[in-house]
């Protein structure tokens, strides 16, 4: 980094640890002198965890951290996901209002308090932090914080980084972007170009130019948030009336005491909209108290039963929604709805009643559809559904209110507030002649808001039809709906807007082509289509077919998974073929530990499910696309990770690289064979999302290697979802020659390619280790043969091995898997899963606290070994010999599965026997895995069939 920016990022003094002065430790540089200015919410994530960890191990003390930005950006959530995994104090400033008043002025934040006790927790002293109740707008009590409860306190709130309170933080973060843009593009998109950006951002948030943005710039780490609206983690809902026809209440609430809200909802329609304009394009505002959350749009989708929405609200000032009034926007549609909740199991079911429709309707929500479905049928909840939105029911029945007409409601604030609060604030209007604009704005902007002026984000449009001619067609008249063809989108989109476009895609085929509709999901390995066609199918609520499904045996030997002529693509074809003509396809089952198929699957297409999805590498290749109805290509992800990680490897050794240079090495069978076949995709999508960096895919393990008995692991497992497998790995770790070491070997230095099943998995990035835990990403990168040939051939040098065994043990919630190193005396257990408090308990009930290690299994084993024993590399000599054989086969194998441009090898490897050697090393490890296998899985049955035989006698 620039003499320059380490200076911006030491200054201000306050309680920085780290002085200008360089240090004499023979430790790595620290952290927070290496930051990039900006950083996306991903890795941002990643660089402030690490960070408070550097801190927290070379000072005394608390760690203070400042979390500030705009309302939406995204600063709440980022200190919830780190102290989800630091463990630490979160000390909201939205409990320090004084009254009623805008939440983000000044004068509403009570600083003297806050400052007091921050400085007291700082001195080691316990405090009482104000709670603050938004319905009832007054402070209801306190909470005690102590100061040995944690070493680290996060401060979140707009005004986090505001002078007072700089001087007390070691870490400043700001975080800007996230809805808070999308907004501000939003509004921009409706009124034109009448008023620059400036005067826009002054209008809907007055306070954010004067009082806000300076501050932000005081940061240490930047966060650019472009996350949104996203159905990526959506809500499924399930609605119908509170009452039968018969008058009878179709579900009856149990006594547990249940939440009661009241809101006020409304929707504004934009000034240049018209009569007939659509209810996605106005904007949504809930009242709840004194709070406002804002969204964007009815955004929704319907499909059978369900109503599907994303993560959309974020809370706003009523000086914000002034703004939009003053702006031209026209409150169109309001109404009361006033809800009683319980909220069970991820899962609630309300009662919510609509004063407008004078009707009580009972609402079952949850995050998983399955579930959702599930527990309706539990209840014995059976309907009638209803699909409709209130707004649209309310319209039904209102119509839609002419541009002159008021709201339904006589006041936007409720009756019993409006004695007590003062009226929206409307800053001045900002309709300004076009010629008065100064178009130097657009050219440069500060960081704070770049993302909007750069560009705009689009406005979706419907998906258009063409004929097989190429001409656009009017579907609900063209009567031969067999050519009927969707129009390529000419844009490229986000993972979120992605995968929005791709389900209306969908409806829009099954709307005017009808069943089936079977998509197509391409893109290279890490890109992210596979997690792509989840998504899809758990708001659609269809199958996924895996082209790995149809790999050949005959080439799985040779680990030729990225060839497509791996693919038995006669029985693909049929497959497809008979689920157009209504039969059942017979869809093989491809076991990769075996390297053949164990079987057959029947999958048909029916009223219930008319949608299938295909997600592979060539799942856009024109002798499979010709098939389908959707092409959806898919790029970045991993895949483009690794390049950046490459480059960065070599720059570290002192060589650039081009991204191309790398591509054609490390993927060489994109660039001929997959990326062609991309751009004919009627839906392109980059993907930014980075599993290993984001808080969103995490995996809270516990690793022991205290000895546990079988059955006791059994017992903290469902035994109705119990499942069970064997599995061997062998793991390279691979170093770029030329990176400066200390002569050590470190796992941060290197990748490591775990080969397990006949596949190869890599990872990038070491995992965060906390007290206890090692949180890790909960996808693998699948990577050829091809790509790790290419790494080495990069100068890449396998310099550690490890070989192991695993038996693995789940139930959906818990992972318990106990590992077998060769060499090391004695197993190792790992407790896996996505709910920290989950983890925690089923290691307290194995006893398992106190013997916990962070280390990696790099570590491990090198400990294990005698100094006497030990290489230039960090490996004994057996093992480095072992490893060498292992890396000629890499090299043999993934250059010819490159090169090859026919059917038929004309020359057999000089390194077979080394293959027939490993391969057949294998299969005895598998054959006497197998057996163990056989033996657990016995015990196993008879200890849970004991167990169930119990709690009937009993």
């Amino acid at each position: 980094m620039d003499d320059d920016v380490v200076h911006r990022v030491l200054q201000e003094g306050g309680r920085d640890y780290y002085q200008e002065t360089p240090s004499t430790s023979s430790s790595s540089p620290s952290i927070l002198q290496s930051l990039p200015l900006h950083a996306s919410f991903d890795r941002g994530y990643y660089l402030l965890v690490k960070s408070i960890q550097e801190l927290r191990s070379k000072k005394e003390g608390i760690v203070a951290v400042g979390i500030g930005g705009p309302s939406g950006s995204g600063k709440s959530s980022l200190a919830e996901k780190v102290a989800s995994v630091i463990g630490c104090s979160v000390i909201s400033m939205e409990n320090y209002r004084t009254g009623a008043d805008e939440g983000n002025d000044l004068s509403s934040i009570d600083f003297d308090l806050l400052v007091q006790n921050l400085q007291d927790l700082l001195k080691g002293k316990d405090i009482l932090t104000p709670v603050f109740d938004f319905q009832q707008k007054r402070r209801i009590g306190t909470t005690e914080i102590k100061s040995t409860s944690f070493g680290v306190v996060i401060v979140d709130g707009t005004y986090a980084l505001h002078a007072r309170l700089r001087s007390l933080l070691d870490i400043r973060v700001a975080v800007v972007g996230g809805v808070h843009f999308s907004l501000l593009s939003k509004v921009k998109y409706d009124i034109g170009e009448s008023c620059s950006l400036d005067n826009l951002i002054d209008s809907i948030f007055p306070l954010f130019r004067k009082h806000i943005e300076p501050d932000l710039h005081h940061a240490q780490i930047r966060i650019n948030n472009s996350f949104g609206q996203s159905f990526r983690d959506s809500i499924y809902k399930l609605k119908c009336k509170s009452e039968s026809e018969s008058g009878q209440p179709v579900y009856s609430f149990p006594k547990k005491e249940a939440q009661i809200d009241n809101f006020i909802e409304m929707y504004l329609r934009p000034p240049s909209a018209s009569e007939e304009a659509r209810v996605n394009d106005w904007i949504k505002v809930r009242q709840s108290g004194i709070r406002y959350y804002l969204s964007l749009g009815d955004r929704r989708i319907v499909d059978k039963n369900f109503i599907i929405r994303p993560k959309a609200e974020f809370e706003v000032g009523r000086m914000t929604l002034g703004g939009l009034l003053a702006l031209g926007y026209n409150v169109v549609v309001s109404y009361k709805r006033a809800s009683k909740s319980i909220i069970y199991d991820n899962l609630s079911i309300s009662l919510e009643t609509i004063d407008t429709l004078s009707e009580t309707y009972l609402v079952l929500r949850g995050r998983d559809r399955k579930m959702v479905e599930a527990e309706a049928l539990r209840l014995g909840i059976t309907g009638p559904w209803i699909t409709r939105s209130y707004l649209e029911m309310i319209l039904d029945t209102k119509g839609v209110p002419r541009l002159n007409t008021p709201p339904l409601l006589p006041t936007i604030i409720s009756p019993s507030y409006t004695h007590k609060e003062p009226p929206l604030i409307a800053p001045k209007p900002l309709r300004i002649r076009p010629e008065l604009v100064n178009r130097d704005d657009d050219m440069s902007q500060p960081w704070t808001r770049s993302p909007t002026k750069s560009k705009v984000e689009p406005v979706l449009a419907p998906w258009q039809f063409i004929s097989s001619d190429g001409s656009s067609i009017d579907p609900s008249s063209f009567r031969d709906t067999n050519t009927l063809q969707l129009a390529p989108m000419p844009d490229s989109f986000d993972l979120d807007r992605g995968l929005l476009l791709a389900v209306q895609a969908i409806q829009a085929l099954l709307e005017h082509k009808g069943m089936p509709v079977i998509v197509g999901i391409g893109g290279p390995s890490g890109s992210g289509k596979t997690s792509l066609a989840r998504k899809m199918a758990n708001i659609v609520g269809c199958e996924v077919i895996s082209l790995e499904s149809y790999y050949k045996s005959e080439q799985s030997k040779d680990f030729k998974y990225d060839d497509f002529r791996s693919l038995d693509l006669p029985l693909l074809t049929k497959n497809i073929g008979d689920m157009r003509r209504g039969r059942k396809a017979k869809v093989p089952v491809f076991d990769l530990e075996s390297g053949a198929r164990s079987g057959f699957k029947e999958l048909e297409v029916s009223e219930d499910c008319g949608v299938v999805i295909i997600e592979g590498v060539y799942a856009l290749h024109p002798d499979i696309r010709k098939s389908l109805d959707l092409w959806v290509a898919v790029v970045g992800g991993v895949h483009s990770h690794l390049i950046s990680r490459v480059q960065r490897d070599k720059s570290k050794a002192g060589c650039f690289m081009s991204q191309n240079e790398i591509m054609t090495t490390v993927f060489p069978m994109f660039q001929l064979h997959i990326e062609p076949h991309l751009v004919h995709a009627h839906l392109k999508i980059r993907n930014d999302f980075d599993p290993v960096l984001s808080p969103e895919s995490s995996l809270f393990v516990l690793k022991s290697n205290k000895q546990v008995a079988y059955q006791d692991i059994l017992k903290l497992l469902d035994p109705k979802k119990i499942c069970s497998s064997a599995q061997n790995f062998i793991d390279i770790y691979l170093r770029l020659s030329g990176i400066p070491s200390n002569g050590q070997l470190t796992e941060s230095d290197c990748m490591r390619v775990r080969i397990c099943e006949g596949r190869f998995a890599l990872l990038i990035r070491e995992p965060i280790r906390e007290g206890d835990f090692i949180i890790q990403p909960k996808v693998d990168f699948d990577i050829s043969i091809s790509t790790v040939s290419g790494l080495l051939n990069l100068g890449y040098q396998a310099v550690a091995y490890i070989e192991a065994s695993a038996y693995i043990y789940q139930d959906g919630k818990l992972l318990m898997e106990v590992d077998h190193l060769q060499d090391v005396p004695g197993p190792y257990i790992q407790i896996k899963g996505a709910n920290k408090e989950v983890v925690v308990a089923a290691g307290s009930a194995l006893e398992l606290d106190g013997s916990y290690t962070t280390k990696s299994y790099l570590e491990i084993v090198l400990e294990k070994l005698p100094a006497s024993e030990r290489n230039s590399s960090g490996i004994n000599a057996q093992q480095a010999a072992r490893l060498q054989e292992l890396v000629e086969n890499i090299q043999s194998q993934g250059s010819s599965s490159s090169s090859e441009s026919s059917p038929s090898r004309e020359a057999i490897s000089p390194m077979e026997g080394v293959i027939e050697d490993m391969q057949s090393r294998i299969k005895r490890l598998e054959r006497w895995q197998a057996i163990n296998t056989v033996l657990w899985t016995f015990l196993m049955s008879a200890f849970v069939g004991y167990s169930l035989y119990q709690r009937k006698h009993q």
